[in-house]
This record gives C-alpha cells, structure tokens and sequence, in this order.
C-alpha cells in the first residue's frame, strides 16, 4: 500500500505541475472568460487516459505499478474536475448562462470523445 500510495504522489506532483502550465499556456493563448485552459486540460487528459488505458490493455505492457502511476497519479492530478466545478458555479453567480452551458455540455461531449479516441487510437 505504501508503495502504491508513492507511485500516485509521484505521479500526482508531475501531473499538477503539467496542469498548472498547460491551463497557464491556453489562458494565456485565448485570453476570454471562457476557461479554456481548465477545458484544454481536460480533454487532454482524457485523450492521454484513453490512449495509457488501451495500449495496456492491448499490448500488457504496462506493470500495475506504471499504470496506477500514469493513470491515477498523472492523469488524475492533470484533468480538473473540481476546477471545472468550480468554475462553471463562478460563471452562474456572474449570470454568464450562455457561456457556462457552453462550457458544460462541449466539456462533457469532448471529454468522453478524447477518450474514446484515446482507446481507439490504442488499437491501431
């Protein structure tokens, strides 16, 4: 257990700092009051879960202990749902409904397609 709860700390320190830069480059990038860096790092990191799940998953080669680390650790410390939570109950208090569905439902749909491009680009 203790190695395991490492491998996700470990993981999870490279994963937060990959979010905190990559959200930084998109704000940055496409200044709006659409959070675009919280909604790019979400879908990457769905896109990269997808693909670490399905290449393990078709290939074995990863050991329990990589996957728990990429996928736990690094991927779960890079994508944000609390952020994006947060965020989407910040632009109801400021009556951007308009932008908050937008933000919702594209986070939602996009998400779940850079996943499932994640574990079909796996099987190629």
């Amino acid at each position: 257990m203790g190695r395991t709860l490492l491998l996700i700390g470990a993981g999870g320190f490279i994963g937060s700092i990959a979010r905190y830069l990559t959200s930084l480059y998109f704000t940055k990038l496409f200044p709006s009051s659409f959070p675009y860096g919280t909604f790019a790092v979400n879908i990457i990191g769905c896109l990269v879960l997808g693909l670490v799940v399905g290449l393990s998953e078709r290939l074995n080669w990863l050991t329990a202990d990589w996957r728990i680390f990429l996928t736990v650790g690094i991927c779960g410390a890079y994508t944000t749902f609390s952020t994006f939570s947060y965020e989407n109950i910040k632009l109801l208090q400021e009556g951007n409904f308009i932008v908050f569905a937008i933000y919702t439902i594209a986070s939602f749909a996009l998400c779940l397609l850079a996943l499932l491009l994640g574990l079909s680009l796996s099987k190629i």
